[in-house]
C-alpha cells in the first residue's frame, strides 16, 4: 500500500485545528471533545443541551466537504472501500459498541483525556490502537484483504 497525496502541512494544521476545538470546547463549554458523547447526546438529546452538540457535529460533516470543495482534499475521490456494505456496517456498530463499553472514543480518550493525564485515557487509547494492529495486521495477512 502506497500513501497518496500526504500532505504534513495540511496534516499539521487538522491537528492544530482538533486541538483548538478541543480546547475551546472544553474552556468555553466544560465539555470533553468526545465524537461518541456529542453524537450520543444528538440522539438521545438532554434538555437545553442540543444546540452546541448539533453543531459540533454539523461543523465535522461540512467540515470534510468544504475541505474537498476547496481543493485540498484532491485525489480522495478515488479511495473505494475494499469490502462490502454489510462489513462496513457491523464494522460501524462494533465501533459504537466499543466506545460505548470504553466509556468514550479515540478523541475522548485519545485526545482529550491524555491532554489532561487520564490513566484511563492512556489504557484505552493504548487498547484501540493494540486492536487496530491487530485487525490490520489479520485482515492483510491471516485473511488476504
Amino acid at each position: 500500500m502506497t500513501i497518496v497525496n500526504f500532505t504534513p502541512g495540511a496534516a499539521l494544521l487538522g491537528g492544530a485545528l482538533i486541538g483548538l476545538a478541543a480546547a475551546l470546547l472544553l474552556w468555553l463549554n466544560g465539555r470533553i471533545a468526545g465524537i461518541s458523547g456529542i453524537a450520543g447526546g444528538v440522539i438521545y438529546p438532554i434538555k437545553g443541551d442540543l444546540g452546541w452538540r448539533v453543531l459540533f457535529v454539523l461543523g465535522l460533516v461540512l467540515g470534510g466537504f468544504l475541505y474537498q470543495w476547496l481543493g485540498a482534499g484532491a485525489g480522495v475521490a478515488h479511495i473505494e472501500p475494499v469490502v462490502g456494505t454489510p462489513l462496513l456496517v457491523l464494522g460501524g456498530l462494533l465501533v459504537g459498541v466499543g466506545a460505548t463499553v470504553g466509556y468514550g472514543c479515540t478523541s475522548g480518550h485519545g485526545i482529550c483525556g491524555l491532554a489532561r493525564g487520564s490513566q484511563r485515557s492512556l489504557v484505552a487509547t493504548l487498547t484501540f490502537m493494540l486492536t487496530a494492529f491487530i485487525t490490520v495486521f489479520v485482515v492483510r495477512h491471516l485473511v488476504g484483504g
